[in-house]
This record gives C-alpha cells, sequence and structure tokens, in this order.
C-alpha cells in the first residue's frame, strides 16, 4: 500500500525574513546539546517524529548516526519545558553558506503549547549565526528546509509566520510505513 505526500521547501535569504514568535511562558528554555550524542538524537527523532511517520533515520546504524551528529556545523537545539525535554531542532550546513532546518518538531505532549513558535524562532536564529560558533565556515547566506503532508498539521503555518517563503513543491507516492512510536514496538501516541 502506498500513499500520497506532498512535500513542501521553504527559505529564509535574509536574516531579517525571521518573523520571531511571541515567548511561551512558563519555564521554557532552550539549550544546544553541545556534545554529540546519537542516543540523545535517537530519542530526539524517535519522540518527535513517532506519530508523524518519520521513518527515515530508523534503518541508521549507531555509527551513523553518531557521523551526522559530528559533522561540523550540525548542532541541535533542545525545548524543555521545566526540565523535560520539549522538541528539538537540528541544523546542519549544506555549503556554500547553507544551512538546512535538517529536523524540527515537538513531542506530542507538548504540542499547542507556543512552544513550537519559540523554538523555530530561536533554531533560525542560530542557524543564522552558525558560522560564529564554527569560524571554518562561510556565514549563512541562506536558511532552508523542508516539510510534507505526513508533518504535524501546524508545522506549515509555523514556518509561513516566521517568514520561511515557499520555493518547491513535489508530490510522490511512498510506501506506507507503520511508525513504531517513540521506541520499538510502541505504537504512535
Amino acid at each position: 500500500m502506498s500513499i500520497t505526500v506532498t512535500t513542501w521547501s521553504l527559505e529564509q535569504t535574509s536574516p531579517g525574513d525571521l518573523i520571531p514568535a511571541k515567548e511561551p511562558e512558563g519555564d521554557v528554555r532552550i539549550v544546544r546539546a553541545e556534545v554529540p550524542s546519537p542516543e540523545f538524537s535517537r530519542f530526539l527523532y524517535t519522540a518527535v517524529g513517532g506519530d508523524i511517520r518519520w521513518t527515515d533515520r530508523l534503518p541508521l546504524p549507531y555509527a551513523a548516526w553518531r557521523e551526522q551528529m559530528e559533522r561540523p556545523g550540525t548542532e541541535t537545539w533542545v525545548a524543555y519545558d521545566r526540565g523535560t525535554p520539549a522538541g528539538y531542532v537540528e541544523l546542519a550546513t549544506g555549503g556554500e553558506g547553507a544551512v538546512e532546518i535538517v529536523y524540527f518538531g515537538l513531542l506530542p505532549a507538548f504540542r499547542g503549547r507556543r512552544i513550537g513558535g519559540h523554538l523555530l524562532t530561536l533554531g533560525t536564529a542560530r542557524a543564522w549565526d552558525l558560522a560564529s560558533r564554527w569560524p571554518d565556515l562561510p556565514p549563512t547566506r541562506r536558511v532552508w528546509l523542508h516539510t510534507c503532508s505526513k508533518d504535524g498539521v501546524h508545522a506549515m503555518d509555523n514556518y509561513l509566520r516566521r517568514g520561511f517563503r515557499l520555493f518547491d513543491t513535489a508530490v510522490a507516492e511512498e510506501p506506507e510505513v507503520a511508525t513504531p512510536g517513540p521506541w520499538p514496538g510502541a505504537g504512535p501516541c
């Protein structure tokens, strides 16, 4: 069985394109995970994407996760609500001053609480100033991402409200894949 998936690619071409979201109330902090950790990365990936069919990284062995996390210019920023991981944004350089927001999202229990807009604001700002933390990289000239019809229902609106502009749309058939939820054997949340 297959499903039709629409993928939208969006970009910003200037730091001035970023439209900040209002900060959420309460004790929400966003911290860079500075020590590359495949275990933590996989936890975030499955916890955020388990119920919305994120599957592309699931077959990767430990060494591949580690390689991804250790690449210069790759950063993971984690939102915490009262000390509990609530979501994350993963950034990666693509050369020539392009920074991709590779993954972005919230754990199901934290959606709809205004944390996503704040996390996307900070993650995008960190993409724009990435070279200040990685001196061997060129200054950021473009921040881009893609989202698809399998992602959360509010994802596209959040990207547009933060000032991202659509530059490409693609439609493809993909095999229907059962997602394990936050861990193998668990159903979607």
